[in-house]
């Protein structure tokens, strides 16, 4: 019998760190040897001997977190926010020096989200407009979310690389926000209602036609298969991986 993957969660109070923490504990190919929540020692992960971290607290700790794992060789997969470019470049500055650890960070762990985003990349040079649509619980501290950011920047990359013209729009007046968020020249608009979880609509129009690509994620245990496969991945995969696609077949 295969040895057990040891995995420790951090946030694991949070409402997708409980959803995690049992995801865990009731995968027979894993073994939940840590559950920190905010305050508790890092030194408990490596007390725990952990193969595996997964981090989903909030912005403010998470680059701490990540690098911690690092150091001393610890994988990471990272479901927490607020990674820019420059934390994303002294983290890949970091990982240069641990050869064999792996980090995945992860907009979105939702399976069918992460495929709706790649649709959509795959669709976008074909249509005349795009517009992204994301909509979230009251308590999202963000906005846009992680995933129309990333959405919005594969759509506009796959766009650039077609030659695909800017979207017309005759718009001279507008009230702040109206036209929402420009991401890399994509308008996204965020919605914040009670009763939602998360939720995504890509509008694409050409002249006479309307494609709608929309993910629905109505409950925190949807993202778990997509958490279970980057612990189960990230070990064989060294390097930053940005992007849960990255673990994905998808001809990309």
């Amino acid at each position: 019998m295969s040895e057990l993957l040891r995995v420790a969660v951090l946030g694991a109070n949070g409402r997708m760190g409980r959803a995690a923490v049992k995801a865990v504990g009731d995968a027979p190919d894993l073994e939940l040897v840590a559950a920190l929540g905010r305050g508790d020692s890092l030194q408990t992960v490596l007390d725990a001997k952990a193969d595996v971290i997964v981090d989903l607290t909030v912005p403010a700790s998470t680059e701490a977190n990540v690098s911690f794992a690092v150091e001393h060789n610890i994988h990471a997969v990272v479901g927490t926010t607020g990674w820019n470019a420059e934390r994303l470049a002294t983290l890949t500055t970091l990982l240069a020096a641990h050869p064999h650890t792996g980090v995945l960070i992860a907009p979105n762990f939702a399976l069918g989200s992460v495929l709706a985003t790649s649709f959509a990349a795959k669709a976008a040079k074909y249509f005349d407009s795009v517009e992204i649509i994301e909509l979230h619980h009251p308590n999202k501290v963000d906005a846009p979310s992680g995933t129309a950011l990333r959405t919005a920047q594969l759509v506009a990359a796959a766009r650039a690389a077609a030659g695909t013209p800017a979207a017309p729009d005759a718009t001279e007046t507008a009230m702040d926000g109206a036209r929402g968020a420009s991401v890399d020249g994509i308008p996204v608009h965020s919605v914040r209602l009670a009763g939602l979880v998360a939720h995504q609509e890509v509008l694409l129009g050409s002249m006479g036609e309307q494609l709608t690509i929309r993910h629905d994620s109505f409950n925190h245990e949807s993202f778990m298969p997509g958490v279970l496969l980057g612990v189960r991945t990230v070990g064989s995969r060294p390097g930053l991986t940005v992007g849960l696609d990255g673990y994905l077949d998808l001809g990309n």
